[in-house]
């Protein structure tokens, strides 16, 4: 059981955790392994949610899509410095934010550094696109594309930001020598 200072402590750090969900408004925020029956949660929860603010059929598929893209990422490139068993490879953070113009879905998982530059480089180029040159690097990955041992060839990244339309923002948080912490947000226009 806990102590009273450290429980007063905890229920003061969780009601500032939820004034901070409130205040970027949240809907949907997960710390854990990330696995098909989590990604089938989720994206249960978040169509309850998009019908019960009667969210468009168009929009609700767009961040149906992304939701299952970001997710992907964390189960297939996540990476933890000190793995004490499976389950510690495919952990992340997933949240879900909502306010009156857009949709944000943000993800953030465990990379090795020596993933950075090529990160850095392939976001930054898929952002650099016009949307007819983002439609062919598309295809052109489908059709020829080099996969690496883990699947994709950024395409998941490509069709973030052709279904999104807006760039992809990312940011890179060093851990230790071997490790950064990646964070990624999707931007969907509600409109």
């Amino acid at each position: 059981m806990l102590k009273h200072s450290s429980t007063s402590g905890f229920l003061d750090f969780v009601y500032d955790f939820y004034k901070g969900m409130k205040e970027h408004e949240i809907t949907l925020v997960y710390e854990g392994e990330i696995n098909h029956q989590i990604m089938k949660a989720f994206t249960s929860l978040a169509e309850g949610h998009m019908t019960k603010h009667a969210e468009s059929e168009l929009l609700q598929k767009k961040v149906y899509h992304v939701m299952v893209e970001c997710l992907q990422n964390i189960s297939k490139h996540a990476s933890h410095p000190e793995v004490k068993d499976d389950t510690d490879y495919n952990r992340g953070i997933f949240l879900v934010s909502r306010n009156n113009d857009v949709y944000n879905i943000t993800t953030g998982n465990i990379i090795k550094k020596e993933k950075i530059l090529y990160l850095k480089e392939l976001l930054g180029h898929i952002n650099s696109l016009s949307k007819t040159d983002l439609n062919e690097l598309y295809k052109k990955q489908l059709k020829e594309g080099h996969l690496s041992d883990k699947g994709g060839a950024g395409l998941g990244f490509i069709d973030i930001r052709r279904k999104t339309g807006k760039d992809l923002e990312y940011q890179f948080l060093p851990l230790s020598d071997s490790h950064s912490f990646f964070l990624f947000t999707s931007t969907i226009p509600r409109k």
